[in-house]
């Protein structure tokens, strides 16, 4: 018999979506599965739904909990979770039927710990997938390095949801309880754990889009934790030889800071001391990190320069280049 995987799914507040994600998960090709419901104190009818799942299928099990947010209820789910293998699957998104089929096989043909698939961003219609068997190997700080690359590209890379995990993964590693950005502050641990991914551009998962409430809508101080999971990574680095990367990382997070700073402006109020903070921020990254920015473009350097001068000019420069 095929070994079982445990399909983690985290539930709150998605009762107009939550049964398509589990349909979908009841009709995947592979069928030694069991799918945990992991109910994270939701106040809909989600709590409701899971059971009546789990009293129609026996490979169904809900965990009910207080709310702990999306890590607290993956955590939830690996400590509960008999598989050898795991995945992730969010509550309002939806996956082709040989999702894990797909995942499952990419790992046994190349020896990897981890497999991953593409996805595509949808609004409810059925999930086209190419039949391709190609694939690609990353390994050791290559596969690191796909964290740094084009924005859709290493969105791919670091999401825990489109992937499939040996379960020893696991061991010693967990999200960040209370924080968001958790796969930003976990994804590369694991990485580094697995030495290997094999993935495939097949586009195998629906990530949901067409909804209201979408956390990444908003801009809050709280997203300043995006900073904190780069921050450990750079530190991470440091420790375990990945110094060739540390110029992108840091280039990173000085992007980001200005990114953030140019949101609040964005914002009615303009949030003055969020600003005041992420210049600081941009000050203490470039002063940390100037043996490795010293390595970037002259014209990401300048523009650095431009930013802390007059984040106003540098706004105005921004949107003629991009235009």
């Amino acid at each position: 018999m095929e070994p079982l995987i445990s399909i983690i799914v985290p539930v709150y507040q998605v009762e107009d979506y939550l049964a398509r994600c589990v349909e979908s998960l009841l009709s995947q090709t592979y069928k030694n599965l069991e799918i945990i419901l992991v109910d994270d104190g939701s106040p809909d009818g989600c709590p409701k739904i899971c059971d009546q799942y789990a009293e129609k299928d026996a490979r169904i099990r809900v965990i009910h909990q207080e709310n702990a947010g999306l890590s607290g209820a993956r955590n939830a789910g690996i400590d509960r979770a008999e598989g050898e293998y795991l995945a992730f699957v969010d509550s309002d998104d939806y996956v082709a039927a040989n999702f894990i089929r797909t995942l499952y096989d990419l790992i046994t043909e190349t020896g990897c710990a981890i497999s991953q698939c593409g996805f595509s961003y949808v609004q409810g219609e059925p999930l086209r997938s190419e039949k391709s068997r190609s694939y690609r190997v990353y390994r050791g700080e290559s596969l690191l390095e796909q964290l740094y690359g084009p924005e859709e590209s290493a969105t791919r890379f670091v999401v825990a949801w489109n992937k499939l995990y040996r379960r020893e993964l696991f061991e010693k590693i967990r999200y960040p309880q209370g924080r968001i950005h958790e796969d930003e502050a976990t994804t590369y641990r694991l990485f580094h754990e697995g030495k290997k991914l094999a993935a495939t551009d097949r586009e195998l998962y629906g990530y949901y889009t067409d909804h209201a409430g979408s956390i990444t809508a908003v801009f809050s101080e709280k997203r300043l934790q995006w900073l904190l999971a780069h921050e450990e990574r750079i530190l991470f680095f440091n420790e375990n030889g990945y110094e060739r990367l540390l110029p992108k990382a840091y280039r990173k997070l000085c992007d980001a800071c200005i990114t953030f700073y140019l949101r609040c402006m964005d914002q009615e109020n303009e949030m003055p001391e969020l600003r005041r903070k992420l210049m600081e921020d941009l000050k203490r990254y470039l002063l940390e990190g100037a043996k490795w920015i010293r390595k970037l473009p002259l014209r990401t350097r300048a523009g650095y320069r431009i930013f802390l001068a007059n984040p106003a000019i540098f706004a105005v420069l921004l949107r003629k280049v991009q235009k």
